[in-house]
């Protein structure tokens, strides 16, 4: 039996300093010291699809769309701040998406939010 894909970002996500999870929207979602948000689950909640939504450096949501857009999208509602929507229903590398994940840990957190490493 496959494992789902908000198993595996909630392995990923509280794997990292300081991250909490809860419903927010309908959706699992996690928060950096229980009150930034860094990530949220998007199962068919706009769409058919399912996906992450999640902080993302200035820059990269642009560079990874142009880059992939079949794996990756602006999302409704956050990206116009930057934030990186990752279909989860296409082939996923999951070492990518632990990148990805991490990454908007330190977007939200900052260089002083602790570094752990992601498994």
């Amino acid at each position: 039996m496959a494992v789902s894909p908000v198993s595996r970002l909630r392995k990923l996500f509280m794997a990292l300093p300081d991250v909490t999870e809860k419903v927010s929207h309908g959706e699992a979602s996690w928060f950096y010291k229980g009150k930034k948000q860094i990530a949220t689950m998007a199962d068919h909640h706009h769409d058919d699809r399912v996906a992450m939504w999640c902080a993302a450096a200035p820059g990269v949501q642009q560079e990874l769309i142009a880059e992939d857009p079949e794996k990756y999208f602006r999302p409704p509602y956050v990206g116009h701040r930057g934030w990186l929507g990752v279909y989860l229903d296409v082939p996923v590398d999951w070492k990518e998406i632990a990148e990805i994940c991490a990454d908007a840990h330190s977007q939200i957190a900052g260089p002083k939010g602790g570094t752990r490493s992601v498994p």
